[in-house]
């Protein structure tokens, strides 16, 4: 991909991107990553890597999501290294997969969670990504995966029931 045409992506979904990261990065005031750092942090690992193809604005969203989980994971790492705290992690659930992202420890049981639901039910993490990470609605998830959106929304349902069980284990 040219870096002018993923200069002219990022400008247009760059509210958007922006919005979905104070969404998922939490509101932790001693966080070091604020939406705008986190979405500049994703600008950059994509720029850097450019190894990858653009089919259209809701790809690149996605892209642009799972770049920002990593950078998320990433830091988390980093924060609980530093700390290397005790007790179990704490993660609540509702509606929306409410996991609390400013605590390193819970985004981490996120990560390590949804690595193993990969293993069982890809689709199923390719949902809950996309869905909590990439912030789309169950059409453009369907849209963009390919299936219908009855379909997106079992998966959905199943996705976030396995994952509270896997969180609370």
């Amino acid at each position: 991909m040219l870096r002018t045409d993923l200069d002219d992506l990022f400008s247009a979904c760059y509210e958007e991107l922006r919005g979905l990261a104070s969404r998922v990065g939490g509101a932790d005031a001693s966080a070091t990553l604020n939406p705008t750092a986190l979405v500049n942090e994703a600008y950059l690992r994509l720029v850097r890597s450019r190894a990858f193809h653009v089919e259209s604005e809701l790809h690149f969203k996605r892209i642009a999501a799972r770049a920002m989980r990593q950078i998320l994971v990433d830091s988390a790492r980093r924060r609980s290294a530093e700390k290397r705290g005790g007790g179990a992690p704490l993660v609540t659930f509702d509606e929306r997969l409410g996991v609390d992202t400013s605590s390193s420890d819970d985004v981490l049981a996120l990560d390590h969670a949804l690595a193993e639901l990969t293993e069982l039910a890809p689709r199923q993490a390719q949902v809950v990504e996309l869905r909590f990470f990439g912030g789309m609605e169950v059409t453009e998830t369907a849209s963009l995966l390919g299936v219908s959106e009855a379909t997106i929304a079992r998966d959905w349902r199943a996705a976030r029931a396995w994952l509270s069980h896997a969180l609370s284990a």
